[in-house]
């Protein structure tokens, strides 16, 4: 690529990340949420790997850690959504940290009073932008070995 093209991806991708991470945030409250804000996420890799190449994406995020974060953020959603079971019984996804230790206090700010919703936002966050860098950066390697077999 271009000087141009790296030039601009290394300016961007500092407000692609802060966005991914606001979107992720504030998806509770606005559109948006894990799954879009993971996208983002994951759209920054992509962009990092478009104009410096895969090797530098790889660098940045190895595959091993990727699959790591995918793997403990599933963990994380899944124990999220069953504690709900475990303290007050009412059912799967309950929101216990509001229910039980939050209510009737005036907190001020309506984040915490969400509960475990920003908690699983974050969860699913982390696991879609693991999960869509790896997707994309095997589909790169499966090319490379494909257009590499051709050539002998």
């Amino acid at each position: 690529m271009t000087i141009i093209v790296k030039t601009v991806a290394i300016w961007v991708k500092v407000l692609i990340f802060v966005f991914g991470v606001y979107v992720i945030i504030f998806g509770d409250t606005s559109p948006g949420g894990g799954f879009a804000g993971g996208a983002v996420l994951a759209s920054l890799y992509v962009l990092l790997m478009l104009a410096f190449g895969r090797e530098l994406a790889q660098k940045k995020l190895p595959p091993s850690l990727a699959l790591k974060i995918a793997c403990g953020a599933v963990f994380a959603f899944i124990a999220m959504a069953t504690c709900g079971l475990f303290f007050d019984k009412n059912g799967f996804f309950w929101n216990f940290i509001y229910q039980e230790w939050l209510a009737g206090e005036d907190l001020g700010i309506h984040f915490i009073a969400a509960g475990i919703i920003p908690l699983a936002e974050l969860a699913i966050g982390l696991a879609v932008g693991a999960l869509v860098f790896l997707v994309i950066l095997n589909l790169s390697t499966f090319r490379h070995n494909v257009l590499a077999n051709e050539r002998k």
